[in-house]
């Protein structure tokens, strides 16, 4: 089951952004830090997203020039953004020089920027708002891959073990992924427990 909360940018407490992805169901595994890329786990399956270049809609073209505007005031104006449209969502993808900078110690400033442009572009909107994932070189795109293959694992150890999974708290644009992911499972489902900044996913099996 899918919840309201975990497709909610607004609500992404500052004090859980620093922590690891896990690799695998309640253990370790970790995020790229200092603006690389999150890192494959030696000896596990992994399945990536093929990237799909699409020209941008025009329905898209506003939160373009608000990016562009957002990045301009940040002091990047020698930047490109592309639209690419992925499983999970709409991404902005910023591409050109120095972006480590943009994405920060473990994509944070990237995840800040996200939180200020959704914010700013669903301002006053109070059906139909649009949610957009700002990306950096792949950044995030990545990231969302090791959570669809995370959420693979766990449904394979849900299955052998016949009982339910926690994963690890995560913030609600992760924990979409997750359920995403899962959604069309004849196997197990999935909900979201806790409060923030515990709240995490349940793999269940049906």
């Amino acid at each position: 089951m899918l919840y309201e909360d975990d497709f909610e940018f607004e609500e992404q407490p500052a004090n859980i952004r620093d922590r690891a992805i896990p690799g695998k169901a309640g253990g370790g595994g970790g995020r790229g830090g200092d603006g690389n890329r999150p890192r494959r786990r030696a000896g596990t399956r992994h399945t990536t997203e093929r990237r799909v270049r699409t020209e941008l809609p025009e329905e898209a073209k506003p939160a373009r020039d608000l990016l562009r505007e957002l990045l301009e005031r940040m002091g990047m104006s020698a930047v490109e953004i592309e639209y690419v449209p992925r499983s999970e969502g709409e991404y902005l993808e910023i591409t050109g020089p120095q972006l480590g900078m943009l994405i920060g110690r473990h994509g944070n400033t990237l995840e800040a920027l996200n939180l200020v442009f959704n914010n700013i572009f669903n301002a006053g909107v109070r059906n139909n708002r649009r949610y957009y994932t700002i990306d950096a070189e792949g950044y995030r795109a990545a990231r969302a891959d090791q959570l669809k293959n995370l959420a693979l694992a766990t449904l394979e150890r849900c299955v052998r073990e016949g009982k339910p999974q926690k994963l690890e708290p995560m913030l609600p644009s992760e924990r979409k992924i997750i359920h995403l992911a899962l959604a069309d499972s004849p196997l197990v489902s999935t909900e979201s427990e806790g409060e923030e900044p515990e709240r995490r996913v349940v793999i269940s099996p049906k």
